[in-house]
């Protein structure tokens, strides 16, 4: 197994369940969930430990404190509120902001060690709300991004043509929402272009998330899997290609904002980002994504005051 400590903050149905699929995978030898409410992450890790015994997993699982994120290899962001039904992530903005306060509040001195990823919606908003707020580079704070929207994609184009998702090649770009894109130039199906269906398969990629959320009241299963791929990359060092939220700065365009987009992952989080060939068209539907994002962080950057910045040396 790799060695390695992640340490998620926020022990609810995401965190939980990212917790779960790092302990099935054997991701790393320790995970700790930490959240304002003890018992409940003592709760959440005394279950998952429950079931290693199925898994022959040699994962240390337990609750821990914002301490444990000084030498932990990842943190991983989970806080915040499910979405309601009719709900889109970016009505969460205000009490996503409030509750990473909250979250750098009760951090005092203590700060993440190594890679932030964040999974707290609105994805893209959040992801650069905390890297400013950390003062880290680039590198090192991004959010899972589009990853899941990528997975959805893919979904979606395997169920409209009756093939094997391992044969289709897409990625989801630009806003974890309502504005995600796909570059339908660069889908490839056993090898071949993607021809006809697309105004259909891109609707279906944004409308997954909001089927779930309807049914059943939260997304979990499909973000944890996600969250440990992505964990997975960066403590085995794959330097594997995944779309994710990082800062872009000149790529496609577009600077000052976060978006998902192409990276290789490896050890030291963010070593590249992938600057795809877009065609015009869907250069301009990435920008137009962004500008929803641009528009969004803006009412984020309102709250970010001196007392939510972490104290100490910024790197």
């Amino acid at each position: 197994m790799e060695m390695g400590k992640i340490v998620i903050i926020g022990a609810g149905h995401v965190g939980s369940h990212c917790a779960l699929a790092l302990m099935w995978r054997r991701v790393c030898a320790e995970i700790v969930l930490v959240d304002k409410d003890a018992k409940k992450a003592a709760a959440q890790a005394a279950d998952i430990a429950d079931s290693q015994s199925f898994f022959g997993s040699g994962t240390a699982v337990r609750a821990g404190t914002f301490a444990d994120c000084d030498d932990a290899d990842i943190t991983v962001v989970a806080i915040g509120e499910p979405r309601k039904p009719g709900q889109t992530r970016l009505d969460l903005l205000d009490s996503s902001v409030g509750m990473l306060a909250e979250m750098f509040a009760l951090m005092g001195e203590h700060r993440p060690g190594g890679i932030v990823i964040t999974i707290t919606n609105p994805a893209d908003i959040v992801a650069d709300f905390v890297r400013r707020a950390l003062g880290y580079p680039r590198e090192r704070v991004f959010g899972t991004g589009t990853l899941l929207d990528t997975a959805r994609a893919r979904r979606a184009i395997a169920e409209h043509l009756g093939v094997d998702r391992g044969s289709v090649s897409a990625v989801s770009m630009g806003e974890h929402g309502n504005s995600s894109m796909i570059p339908f130039s660069l889908v490839r199906v056993g090898g071949m272009p993607l021809t006809g269906g697309t105004d259909e398969i891109l609707s279906r990629t944004r409308e997954i998330g909001n089927e779930i959320i309807n049914d059943k009241g939260s997304t979990e299963f499909g973000i944890g899997a996600a969250l440990a791929e992505l964990a997975d990359a960066v403590l085995r060092d794959r330097h594997a290609v995944m779309p994710v939220s990082v800062l872009l700065e000149g790529e496609y365009g577009q600077s000052g904002v976060h978006c998902g987009v192409p990276c290789v992952i490896g050890r030291r989080g963010i070593e590249k980002v992938c600057a795809l060939p877009l065609t015009d068209s869907e250069l301009g539907q990435l920008g137009e994504s962004c500008g929803v994002i641009r528009q969004h962080i803006r009412r984020a950057e309102a709250q970010l005051r001196p007392e939510t910045i972490l104290k100490g040396e910024q790197q």
